[in-house]
């Protein structure tokens, strides 16, 4: 698997994954969502909430929006689970579709970031990639975490990328247009 191959398969993984953690997530109890837990942020909504809000600051920047530090800035929480899965949903369609059209030039093609009083700093699209990916990578594990102090169990996330695990992922994976 080529670069490319690789952040398209993280891109449909991301979907996967997010699909997996919403599902567990409007299985909870209705205080359970924004309960206070221990965690960089203070709860699974804070967690999900912000995931979202750096998704549009990041899918912004890669697709050249012009929308900057406000992407992220002027991000409203969502209170909502089920609406916060839509709008979830709807960014992980975006990324797909972006990686979907990337070429071997576009990873080193420099993007703007608008990192605010940093300024403007150019950034090369496949770093961009690989440092969205690990952010959701990081804080989906806390929601994982944090579920485990819930009346849902969090759902297994690493069964994706292998043939092996195929048969445990086939139907969602189908579902999911994947």
């Amino acid at each position: 698997m080529d670069l490319i191959g690789h952040y398209r398969r993280m891109a449909a993984n991301n979907r996967w994954s997010n699909d997996r953690v919403y599902r567990a997530v409007l299985a909870l109890a209705p205080d359970e969502f924004d309960a206070p837990r221990v965690s960089f942020f203070p709860s699974i909504a804070a967690t999900l909430n912000h995931v979202l809000a750096v998704d549009h600051l990041y899918l912004d920047f890669l697709e050249e929006g012009g929308i900057g530090a406000e992407a992220f800035d002027g991000y409203q929480a969502v209170a909502d689970p089920a609406l916060l899965f839509g709008r979830q949903t709807a960014a992980d369609e975006r990324l797909i579709a972006f990686c979907a059209r990337l070429t071997v030039a576009d990873l080193e093609r420099r993007v703007a970031t608008d990192r605010r009083t940093d300024g403007i700093v150019p950034e090369r699209i496949g770093d961009l990639l690989a440092h969205l990916f690990l952010h959701q990578i990081h804080h989906r594990g806390q929601v994982h975490a944090m579920l485990s102090g819930t009346s849902v169990p969090p759902p297994q996330l690493d069964e994706f990328l292998l043939d092996y695990d195929l048969k445990l992922r086939r139907d969602e994976v189908a579902r999911l247009g994947l």
